[in-house]
């Protein structure tokens, strides 16, 4: 994995703008960060790679998605209720 991928992941500050949600309500970009998170984390460990990468999404939902939503969540995913296809 390259030191630059690596070097941005560790000064992560906050959400970047997404051009895929340009309006003001930013709960579509929470919660496909949180998805893509999910996705990318399953995907790199099937493949036998580190899923370091994937902490980049970790870190946008984080800071983006209220606390109650993520464990909410993540509690579905525990119980194989999850709405969202991951």
């Amino acid at each position: 994995m390259g030191d630059e991928i690596r070097h941005k992941i560790e000064n992560y500050r906050t959400a970047p703008f997404d051009a895929r949600f340009p309006n003001q309500n930013q709960t579509k970009h929470c919660v496909q960060n949180y998805l893509d998170f999910h996705r990318c984390e399953k995907s790199l460990t099937a493949k036998g790679k580190d899923p370091y990468p994937c902490q980049w999404y970790r870190r946008v939902y984080s800071s983006m998605c209220p606390n109650s939503w993520v464990e909410k969540w993540d509690e579905q995913r525990e119980a194989g209720t999850y709405p969202g296809k991951i």
